[in-house]
């Protein structure tokens, strides 16, 4: 599979590592009432999707940059792939 790194172009996903799905930018807040629920979904609770999914990899093997790929789970065909810095910015968190 190849991944088109926003900087370095194609590359080869050998370079890189899968680290979950792209809602792991959206920590919880501790603060809110419901915390310990919220943590606990948050660390346990995940989705196995077949089709289009949001995923967080980290380009281990380079820039050490961290991506969100858009890839369709079934055919590995990937549409989308941005630094998860930008997405979280997007979100109205900051790194």
């Amino acid at each position: 599979m190849i991944i088109d790194h926003p900087l370095l172009g194609p590359r080869d996903s050998a370079e890189f590592t899968y680290m979950g799905d792209a809602r792991l930018i959206e920590r919880p807040s501790p603060d809110s009432p419901d915390a310990a629920a919220a943590f606990y979904d948050y660390a346990y609770l995940r989705d196995n999707p077949a089709g289009w999914h949001r995923e967080l990899w980290f380009h281990e093997a380079g820039d050490r940059s961290w991506l969100v790929v858009t890839r369709n789970t079934v055919t590995h065909e990937i549409s989308k792939v941005e630094f998860a810095s930008d997405v979280a910015r997007a979100k109205g968190r900051s790194k």
